[in-house]
This record gives structure tokens, sequence and C-alpha cells, in this order.
């Protein structure tokens, strides 16, 4: 199947743009954006995902305000063309690559709504490649980028309304490509010889002229399969960055953290995170949540909208909840983002610490599917 992008000279393989290289049913392809003010006063999360094998492109758009959180997801038939971002009443339009994104979802019958332009702060920084395998296959391998920035335009809830400023707003967005599990869990064959585990901390954070990166994947005994830690200079003025990645981008040679959970579930109430650098030099940065994003508003472990999943050609959904009323420990609610204040040395910041921790984990004292903190 021929598309647009097929008279640019971007082909990778013999193939059409529109055929994935893998013929992995599982192959995807990723916008994710957060947006939030440093006081806590709102969190959003925006999502696209594009599944070729699977013929589908989803999409999501979710708010955390004053203790709700309220989401609109869509899903359609994967469109032809790459360049067509649009499920529906939502659209990402990349303006200037690396530079400038347009976020809108129109007025729909989910009463949520945006216009929302994405500039950047930093270069894009590129995380190291994740590759896991699981039971003699590769259960995972995706490559992703991250890019601080900030947010301006509106957001409409209902009848209330959000204006979104350049100067008080903080934004983090992600580009991920690649192999991960999606859509429905695959049946048939030998059972799993072990329960499915998963420890990943991602903790993106601005400072005045800097902003930190640091992210870890563990097995259950707390080794790293993914550690890394990154410092790149902030910028106040996107013509001022001086390409697609800084030269002045500064890479650490470890990193590791310390948490403290809230009582019965897997969520941090405090703790620490720690870079190296070249010399053994320890830079260590300390948090506190503010508030509490479940992941499962843009999908992530979603019972009905889970990434991928076939809904027919055009289908929207909204939904709301309160948050203080959810389960901490209920299976789709384990996957979180907290927009946390932080400290590093006489600096303060405000950022965001995901995690989704399943099944053990030795160093947070978790030796079930889904025990909480004692």
């Amino acid at each position: 199947m021929l598309s647009r992008f097929d008279d640019y000279p971007i082909h990778q393989t013999p193939e059409p743009i529109a055929h994935p290289a893998t013929t992995d049913r599982n192959v995807y392809d990723r916008y994710w954006f957060n947006g939030y003010s440093a006081d806590g006063a709102y969190y959003f999360g925006i999502a696209l995902g594009l599944y070729p094998a699977r013929g589908v492109m989803d999409c999501a758009f979710s708010l955390v305000r004053a203790g709700q959180q309220t989401s609109f997801h869509a899903s359609r038939r994967v469109p032809a063309d790459r360049d067509e971002l649009q499920v529906g009443p939502f659209r990402i339009e990349v303006i200037e690559p690396m530079r400038k994104l347009r976020v809108t979802l129109a007025p729909n019958e989910t009463k949520l709504s945006c216009n929302l332009l994405f500039e950047p702060t930093t270069a894009c920084i590129e995380e190291d490649r994740q590759v896991l395998r699981r039971e003699k296959r590769v259960f995972m391998d995706v490559t992703r980028f991250t890019q601080f920035g900030c947010w301006s335009g509106e957001i409409r809830c209902g009848d209330d309304r959000i204006d979104v400023l350049r100067e008080n707003s903080f934004a983090t967005r992600d580009r991920s490509w690649g192999v991960r599990p999606v859509g429905e869990p695959e049946t048939g064959g030998a059972p799993a010889k072990a329960a499915p585990q998963i420890f990943f901390l991602w903790a993106p954070m601005h400072w005045d002229d800097t902003c930190t990166h640091v992210g870890f994947f563990e097995d259950s005994s707390g080794r790293q399969w993914h550690g890394e830690g990154k410092i790149a200079p902030r910028y106040t003025r996107a013509e001022l960055i001086p390409g697609v990645e800084d030269p002045a981008l500064q890479r650490m040679t470890g990193a590791a953290h310390k948490l403290v959970y809230a009582p019965g579930t897997r969520r941090a109430k405090s703790g620490e995170i720690f870079m190296m650098d070249a010399t053994g030099e320890r830079t260590a940065i300390a948090f506190e949540p503010l508030l509490t994003f479940r992941m499962k508003g843009l999908g992530y472990g979603h019972p009905q909208w889970r990434h991928g999943l076939w809904k027919g050609e055009l289908a929207i959904e909204g939904e709301q909840w309160a948050c203080d009323a959810l389960d901490p420990l209920a299976p789709d609610n384990i996957h979180i983002q907290q927009l946390v204040r932080a400290r590093m040395g006489d600096k303060t910041g405000v950022g965001i610490v995901e995690q989704l921790c399943l099944g053990p984990h030795a160093p947070s004292g978790f030796t079930a599917m889904l025990d909480g903190a004692k």
C-alpha cells in the first residue's frame, strides 16, 4: 500500500512506508504529552498511538482538576497516511518538527475539549534503547526521545475553562516507537513459567536553567536492566535551542532511587533520585507529590480502552472519577504519574514521577503481584 510519504526519500526498508519492517503485531508508533502548573491546580495528559499491524489508531486526553480526573477516549481504523494524526474530534498537528506542535480536541459529547500549542524549552533527548526478552521472545524493543517545554491555549471541561499560559505551564513530551505489548493478550501455547513483573520509574523535572531526566526498569531483585540520568540545558525561547539534539547535554554514568511508599499502596509519598557523573560525584533530587494522575486515563492498563484494541471504524467515550475514591491496588490504578515539588541542592523545581510496579520487587518490600506497602 502506497502513501504520500513514499514520495520522500525516507525509506529504511524495501517496503512502502505503510508497511512496518517487523511482522510483530505489537509494533507501534506513539505521541505522548503532559502539562501542568507548578502549584498543582491542574495536570493533563495526551496520547495518540498508531498500531499498523493491528489496523488501529487511538488517542486520549485526560485532565485532573479539583480532585476529579476526566478523560476523552477515541479509536478508529488506521489511516493510510502517517501524517493523518486525527481520531474524530482529536488532532495533533506537527507545525514544525521538534519545535512546535498543536493539539486540538474539538467540542464533543464528552464535554472535554482543548486547543493547545506545545513549544520546547530543551532539545530532544534520546533515551538509551530499551530491549526486554521474556520466554525467549522480544517483549519490548523501544526507541524513545523526551523533550521539555511549555503550553499555551485553553482547556474546557463542562462549563469550566482553564487558561493555560506559557509563562506558568510546564510540559514533557515523549515520542516512542518499536514493539511493546498492546491490544488483546495473546492466547494459546504453553503457559508462562513466571507471573508478569515490572518496575518502572520515569522522572523528568524542570529547574530554573536545566532539566533533569532519570528513568529505570528493574527486575524483581532490583537489578537494573535499564537505568540512565541526563541533565539538559533549558532555554527561554525555542529559537535559542541549538538543534534537534544539544551538544551540551550531560549524560550521567549511573542512577539510583530511594522511595518511601504510602502505606497500602505502590505509590511513593516521598523519595530521592540520585545521578552519578564520570567522577563519581552524586547529585540528589528529593521530591514530594502534589497530585496523582492515573495513566488509565490515557489507556494504559484500561480494561476497555487498552492501547490498540479494535473498537470499530470510529468510537468515542468519556469517563470521570473522584481521584480519592479509587482503590490504589486495583490493577488499572497501579500505573500513575505524580506531579511533584522537587529539591536539588539549593534549587527548587517541579516535575513528574511516573511509577508502574507489578509483581515482586525486593527493594520495595513487595512479594506478591499487588501487595501494598506496610
